[in-house]
């Protein structure tokens, strides 16, 4: 149910690099990011898929790489740590919601997961990417049923969140819509432009694009399309170099959509970080939904509806 919020709202995605298979000096730029956005005016910030300590890029030329992979168990993040309270802390001391994309180490096997931090420092929830995508399986594990726990009340309005590729999952998707969020966080990785040739559209920057707008349409939500750069050196750090993915320079894609499907950011260049800043009017909700409503007056549940487990399962019972 929508409750009272404010009208305006002030949001900050970023396009940034992390530092590469570093947890600490990511959480470091994390933290720089978060205190930019809130002396900004911004009110939450968003982050990319797998920010901490970065995605694993070398998975899409070599699913098999033991050194890296180790790296990366290692750098990646204990929920339970002061590392993300440090973050939380950060969240806190600003004034600011986080919406942020992690790779969590859950006694060392790997999540791709996210976390909604109020502005008081509270983790409001944390949600793993229902199922790691095609080569992402080589390194990351399937969630239990926190990847339903999608979206939360914040004093700006409700905030939910998806990561990447579970943006085309269809039941997921209606799921998070009948949870009603306003702002809606899309995480996902560096995005490079088609070049026109054989591989998959659905894959480029404007493929996810195309994503995120209709996200935005079926949801009637804002969505924050948020992605990651990648310089020479991240394709040096992962030895990329010879990869059709993330082999080069840039990936840079974040956007913001409107609730009727439309882009109301100009874009930085693909190579270049930043801080993408939008104002969103929360009545342009309404009209959205005045149109359309595909959880209430525009649906048919007694011929169409949607069944969900949320219990999780533990291995002993």
């Amino acid at each position: 149910m929508l409750q009272e919020t404010k009208a305006h709202v002030r949001v900050a995605v970023t396009q940034a690099e992390p530092v590469w298979l570093d947890l600490e000096a990511t959480v470091d730029k994390t933290c720089r990011l978060i205190v930019e956005a809130a002396e900004n005016g911004a009110e939450l910030i968003s982050f990319p898929e797998c920010w901490i300590p970065g995605y694993p890029a070398w998975i899409w030329s070599r699913p098999v790489d033991f050194d890296l992979t180790c790296d990366y168990i290692r750098n990646s993040l204990d929920i339970n740590s002061p590392l993300l309270k440090k973050i939380c802390t950060c969240a806190a001391t600003h004034n600011i919601i986080v919406v942020l994309g992690f790779s969590e180490n859950r006694h060392n096997s790997l999540y791709i997961s996210q976390a909604t931090i109020s502005s008081n420092g509270e983790i409001l929830t944390a949600r793993t990417k229902i199922k790691a995508t095609h080569m992402e399986r080589t390194i990351f594990g399937d969630a239990d049923a926190d990847c339903l726990n999608s979206v939360v009340d914040t004093d700006i309005g409700r905030v939910g969140a998806l990561s990447c590729w579970e943006h085309i999952q269809p039941l997921l998707k209606y799921h998070t819509y009948l949870q009603r969020e306003q702002i809606h966080v899309a995480a996902w990785p560096p995005l490079f432009q088609h070049d026109g040739g054989d591989e998959l559209w659905s894959m480029s920057r404007q493929g996810t694009r195309a994503i995120a707008s209709t996200y935005a349409v079926e949801s009637q939500s804002y969505v924050l399309h948020t992605t990651a750069v990648i310089s020479q050196g991240g394709i040096d750090r992962m030895k990329t170099q010879a990869s059709a993915i993330m082999g080069i320079p840039g990936g840079g894609s974040s956007a913001v959509f409107g609730p009727d499907g439309r882009q109301i950011t100009a874009d930085l260049p693909e190579t270049e970080e930043g801080i993408l800043y939008a104002d969103l009017d929360l009545e342009n909700i309404l009209k959205a939904k005045a149109f359309v409503d595909v959880c209430g007056h525009y649906s048919r549940p007694d011929l169409l509806w949607l069944g969900a487990d949320n219990k999780s399962k533990a291995h002993l019972r």
